[in-house]
């Protein structure tokens, strides 16, 4: 007797149907682990996601430069050296490949407005870790600052290079950092005191993520000043420099040239030099990211096993229950494989009703989440669902194959004299 796939499912839809209760719980054992998967893997996309968008909000073609020499003076105090001036020249004479360099180091001074002042700003976090306030990060910057992160002005004007050259004391403000300080009015013209020295806002950068958000406190909430700035404020000259590629194609020819020039004027027995793609830090950062997710699924993924050894012991109750019927099929002229696909196409639904039921709870669970980590819409990608759903059934084929086999390998007599 050749076995009918319609009348199999129908067979094992009536046996689970018939154990409501014993059915609800296998299914449950199965969806927990689905949805436990499902959602820490959507969550760390939305990682992954989220910190993809500061990335791109910087732009990108992005070469981080790192020059450093240092000299000492008459007390035995080290000072940088300035490399900044012959590296912009350099790099204005390769517009083929390059089209915008700047430093890149911070300061840390006391920028104060008003009543406001950057001494008394702390980063603050809500019930959910998420950046609800904080200080502006503040940056040394050419003429070419804004070109290198993908940066507009929205009001007033940029730095010039003659801002840099004539040690004007001047700053542009990000379009957080001009909230944080001067909330709707405009900013321009107004004048903040940086270590006690009065700076001249001239311009507002346009926002490049959502106002008011975490990716904001990190992307828009900054200050930049002209690299020639360090001397009035107390820091060193830049060490830490950008610069921006024309395009991918250019990345490599830039990367070579500067590493060339850098070579021919650093003494690298008092110093050093590094030129590499910014997106290896991103392609690392990536990375761990999978790690972790990878980690934190396998973690999951035990109570899927937990779940497959329970459909195994239903399975073999099952079994142990439908010994007459199985008797009587094998009388009838039932092949041993049609006994097997009977118990495997049981145990393959009940595990795929457990992973349709998880990938229920599992969207929601990403959905969830993500809104209240990252403030955006995360939907488990396609593959994700689909191989949920084919690791759910998989469960129930693999784990039903001893019950299934157990099954078709009872005799006919034996199994017409069960109880």
């Amino acid at each position: 007797m050749v076995l009918n796939i319609g009348q199999a499912f129908k067979m094992a839809w009536r046996s689970i149907c018939g154990k409501k209760g014993r059915s609800a719980l296998t299914i449950l054992s199965i969806f927990i682990g689905i949805a436990a998967v499902m959602t820490i893997v959507s969550t760390m996309e939305g990682m992954k996601a989220k910190t993809m968008e500061q990335y791109a909000a910087m732009g990108a073609n992005r070469i981080s430069v790192s020059v450093y020499a240092y000299t000492y003076d008459e007390n035995g105090n080290s000072i940088s050296k300035d490399y900044f001036t012959d590296l912009y020249k350099y790099c204005s004479g390769l517009k083929d490949y390059v089209i915008g360099v700047t430093p890149n180091s911070q300061t840390g001074a006391t920028v104060i407005y008003g009543t406001k002042s950057t001494a008394n700003m702390e980063w603050q976090y809500d019930d959910q870790y998420n950046v609800i306030s904080g200080p502006p990060t503040q940056y040394y910057g050419s003429d070419q600052y804004s070109v290198c992160n993908n940066l507009t002005i929205a009001k007033g004007r940029d730095l010039a290079w003659l801002d840099c050259e004539k040690y004007n004391q001047i700053c542009v403000l990000g379009a957080q950092a001009a909230r944080v300080f001067f909330g709707s009015a405009n900013p321009v013209g107004q004048i903040l005191q940086v270590n006690g020295n009065s700076f001249t806002v001239v311009g507002v950068y346009a926002a490049r993520v959502e106002p008011d958000t975490p990716s904001a406190y990190q992307t828009d909430n900054l200050i930049v000043y002209p690299y020639t700035a360090t001397r009035l404020l107390g820091d060193q000259s830049p060490t830490d420099f950008l610069v921006k590629a024309k395009d991918d194609a250019s990345m490599t020819n830039a990367i070579t040239e500067i590493g060339g020039y850098l070579k021919s004027i650093v003494d690298t027995n008092n110093g050093g030099y590094n030129v590499y793609p910014e997106n290896q830090w991103q392609d690392y950062q990536n990375q761990q990211l999978t790690l972790i997710s990878l980690v934190l699924g396998g973690i999951a993924a035990i109570s899927l096993l937990v779940g497959g050894i329970g459909i195994m012991n239903i399975m073999l109750v099952t079994v142990t229950e439908r010994t007459r019927e199985i008797g009587i099929r094998r009388s009838l002229g039932a092949q041993r494989s049609s006994i097997v696909a009977q118990f495997l196409i049981e145990s393959g639904m009940l595990c795929g009703m457990g992973g349709i039921v998880g990938i229920i709870f599992g969207t929601i669970g990403s959905l969830v989440l993500s809104r209240l980590l990252f403030q955006i819409t995360i939907f488990p990608a396609t593959w994700v669902t689909l191989a949920a759903f084919g690791l759910s059934v998989a469960l129930g084929v693999l784990f039903g194959s001893y019950p299934a086999a157990k099954a078709s390998k009872l005799q006919p007599v034996e199994a017409l004299r069960a109880d």
